[in-house]
């Protein structure tokens, strides 16, 4: 018994001392952007705008593939319209504040650099879909997937413009945003 708690204790002691050596750089990228929400399925062809804001800890693992934990919010709201200015009864309401975890694959070019993000998260917050095949009203908690694509832009690629997605299947809905984010590296 002693023997295994002296080892355990070492462990600690030393597992402090142990930094991750597959994390090359580490940043932040701020983004905030026009929101999004539409539903899944719609007769009239809907899409409510809000705003958008997202903060990412960007973890450099190669010069093409970054690891990204995520918190952000969108807030959509309905206009009673539908794409073609037409009255509507259908919308797709979301306030939320969104968490997760993606990554980005990315070609490491100077200047003009497309990506794609992928993973998956959690929105909390208070949804809405009313359309001719679904009336869901949710408070809380329900599971998202992320995914992304744009263009990092820049020298050092530290100007992100980007159209970003959270795939809602519980409440059929997706929200997005066509955002513009600055990467600020921590030293």
């Amino acid at each position: 018994m002693m023997k295994k708690s002296l080892l355990l204790l070492i462990i600690c002691l030393f597992s402090n001392l142990v930094e991750a050596q597959f994390i090359k750089e580490r940043s932040i990228n701020a983004q905030v952007g026009y929101g999004l929400s539409a539903p899944y399925d719609s007769v009239d062809e809907i899409a409510d705008d809000g705003f958008f804001a997202q903060g990412d800890l960007v973890l450099e693992v190669k010069s093409w593939l970054e690891l990204r934990p995520y918190v952000g919010f969108i807030i959509t709201s309905s206009n009673g319209e539908d794409l073609n200015g037409n009255p509507t009864n259908e919308k797709a309401e979301s306030k939320a504040f969104l968490l997760g975890g993606k990554a980005r694959v990315r070609a490491p070019i100077p200047w003009v650099a497309p990506y794609v993000e992928f993973g998956i998260g959690t929105s909390i917050g208070k949804f809405e879909t009313l359309t001719a095949f679904d009336d869901i009203k949710k408070s809380g908690i329900t599971y998202h997937i992320p995914f992304s694509f744009g263009l990092e832009l820049g020298k050092n690629n530290n100007v992100d413009l980007g159209f970003t997605y959270y795939y809602q299947p519980s409440v059929k809905q997706y929200v997005g945003a066509l955002a513009v984010g600055i990467t600020f590296p921590l030293n």
